[in-house]
C-alpha cells in the first residue's frame, strides 16, 4: 500500500536531489503494509512529483530522533525543534528508493485525491 504525503516543495525537493534522507511527522499512519510514498509538493506547486520507498520509521524522543537523522535530516536544527514545539516524541520516515517523475501528475486527475492535510492511503 502506498500514501501521499503534502510536503513544503522546499523540502520535497530535497528529497529528490539526496540532501533530505527523512521526512519528520508529528503523526504516522496507522496502517503497517504501506511500502511507499507518493510525494505531494504543496503550495505554489501544488503536483505530485515523485515517490519513494519507505526504509526505516523511526519513533523516538526528539533528542533522540534528531541524534540518529541530522546529518541527512535537510533541515535545521531550530526548525527540527520548532515544528515538533508540542510533541515529546516524533517519527522520521527513511527515504529508499526514490523516484522523481519526468512529467509531475495532478493529485486530482491522476490519483482522484485532493491534497491531504497530513496524508492519504492509496489503494
Amino acid at each position: 500500500m502506498k500514501v501521499v504525503l503534502s510536503i513544503k516543495p522546499e523540502f520535497a525537493f530535497k528529497i529528490f536531489d539526496g540532501t533530505k534522507r527523512f521526512e519528520f511527522r508529528k503523526a504516522i499512519f496507522k496502517k503497517d503494509n504501506v511500502k511507499s510514498v507518493i510525494v505531494y509538493a504543496s503550495s505554489p506547486v501544488q503536483k505530485v512529483i515523485g515517490e519513494f520507498e519507505i526504509g526505516e520509521i523511526i519513533n523516538n524522543d526528539l533528542e533522540t530522533l534528531w541524534n540518529l537523522t541530522k546529518e541527512y535530516s535537510g533541515i535545521t536544527e531550530d526548525f527540527f525543534y520548532e515544528y515538533f514545539a508540542d510533541k515529546e516524541n516524533g517519527f522520521a520516515i527513511q527515504v529508499k528508493n526514490k523516484k522523481i517523475y519526468k512529467t509531475p501528475k495532478c493529485l486530482k486527475t491522476d490519483f482522484n485525491l485532493h491534497p491531504p492535510q497530513s496524508f492519504a492511503y492509496v489503494k
